[in-house]
């Protein structure tokens, strides 16, 4: 206690030496906030070709050092390194001290070389709104004491090394806006999330299990991306009341069970579906408007619905369609309405199309590994193998 008299003591001293050399004219720093500052500066350095840290010389005004911003005498944002594109960042820790900051509405950091745990102090920023430190090194559990910023809108830790579980307390902060914690080791199931103002939702590539549970996510989603984990159980419930949705990936998982007809009908610009296990038919009630739709590599079944017809890149390759390529398909493919179309490996048994038709350049379209031999001859990636059509047998067994 006495130690830290003493150095509020020294930066009181020098503060009103900066005010009687006449050096300030604005409000002087808080003590508190500035031996944070100087915490924080010992715990980090630049990486080489970055000078983020040329203006932090604590014998001048804080407030004027790069990425310190204050009002009065307190900082209300905190942005660590160099922000212009491709610029270096910084190397080291974050050091607890952060947690002195009472006033800090804003902490970020940019790609860098930032490692260790993210300082449970931080959860004594009461007036932390944005917090965005991606593209480092930091490890170790996401603090569950993160649950205590309620004016929280934005938590962006991706592309770190986080491990464990989310926190239910995150899932329950009533101000979220953005959760971003794609790209670390993060495991176990998805959270609810209660906050009605919640729009983006970014968990892909972590190692998160187990079904998601209806209700858990808020309809105000617009932005929702799920994919490279291993969660299963059946989506259903789960997505119909997502109407905003504008964006949806939950591919590589292993999902189960229908795709809701309503899917479709979302402001969505690109449906990523693949790699699941969605069983059953798939019946778009209307006209599908979703630019780009992969459902490829599930175990779907029934006829392909003419209602495809409008979408411009199709992939139901490696499913089990049957019966025949609708018409409004191969018209729409003809006329270079459809850029991409991915039948490859189902178990379809005709399609309608001249074996003279020119298939237009700027047009794909994969047939082979059915139960027909293709009409026409084009070119399928290479995934698709070098076999034209299905064995007989197989052919016979599925439709026995």
């Amino acid at each position: 206690m006495l130690r830290k008299r003493k150095m509020l003591l020294s930066v009181a001293v020098h503060l009103l030496c900066l005010i009687q050399c006449g050096s300030v004219t604005m409000a002087i720093l808080d003590p508190i906030d500035f031996l944070a500052l100087q915490s924080i500066r010992k715990a980090l350095d630049d990486l080489p070709g970055s000078n983020f840290f040329e203006t932090w010389d604590f014998t001048a005004e804080p407030c004027n050092f790069a990425g310190v911003y204050c009002d009065g005498d307190k900082v209300i944002a905190l942005n660590l390194g160099d922000p212009r594109a491709g610029s270096p960042g910084l190397t080291g820790r974050l050091d607890p001290a952060i947690g002195k900051l009472s006033a800090l509405a804003e902490l970020t950091a940019v790609p860098g070389r930032i490692v260790g745990a993210l300082p449970e102090t931080i959860s004594e920023l009461k007036n932390l709104r944005f917090l965005g430190i991606s593209r480092n090194f930091l490890s170790g559990n996401i603090p569950a004491v993160l649950g205590q910023l309620l004016v929280l809108q934005t938590l962006d830790l991706s592309y770190n090394q986080f491990s464990g579980s989310i926190p239910s307390s995150i899932g329950a902060l009533p101000a979220l806006s953005n959760v971003i914690l794609c790209h670390n080791r993060l495991t176990g199931s998805v959270p609810s999330f209660s906050s009605p103002t919640l729009t983006r939702l970014d968990l892909k590539h972590n190692s998160l299990s187990g079904p998601i549970s209806p209700g858990s996510l808020p309809p105000s989603l617009e932005y929702l991306s799920l994919s490279w984990n291993g969660l299963e159980g059946p989506v259903d419930r789960v997505l119909t009341p997502l109407t905003r949705l504008n964006y949806l990936d939950l591919s590589l998982n292993r999902f189960t069970g229908i795709i809701p007809r309503s899917v479709f009908t979302f402001p969505i610009t690109n449906l990523q579906l693949q790699r699941n296990s969605f069983s059953g038919p798939v019946q778009p009630v209307n006209q599908v408007a979703i630019p780009t739709v992969d459902l490829s590599y599930n175990r779907l079944s029934g006829e392909i619905s003419p209602m495809f017809s409008t979408v411009q890149n199709l992939y139901l390759n490696n499913n089990r369609f049957t019966g025949q390529v609708p018409e409004s398909l191969v018209n729409r493919l003809l006329d270079a309405s459809i850029q991409t179309l991915y039948l490859q490996h189902n178990y379809l048994t005709g399609i309608e199309i001249n074996p003279t038709a020119a298939i237009p350049l700027s047009s794909s379209l994969c047939l082979q590994y059915n139960c027909m031999v293709p009409p026409v001859a084009t070119p399928c990636p290479l995934k698709a193998g070098t076999q034209k059509t299905r064995p007989t047998a197989q052919c016979i067994e599925w439709r026995g």
